[in-house]
């Protein structure tokens, strides 16, 4: 099952400063990247699935209205 990029942040438990500092970025960015305002780069793609223990597959990184 698929879930969104916060979804998957919500179901690790993590608030948005904790998940951003383990990711290695900051809060507003990853706040960018689940509102689906800006896209992660590769590596921070590998870091957000590392921290969240998921793969590519199990996380919706586009926007829900992504045509």
């Amino acid at each position: 099952m698929r879930v969104t990029l916060k979804a998957a942040r919500v179901n690790k438990g993590y608030t948005l400063e904790e998940a951003a500092k383990k990711i290695g970025i900051g809060k507003r960015t990853l706040l960018s990247y689940e509102k689906g305002a800006t896209f992660p780069n590769q590596q921070t793609i590998d870091s957000i699935l590392r921290v969240y223990d998921a793969g590519y597959d199990d996380i919706i990184f586009l926007p829900q209205n992504y045509a």
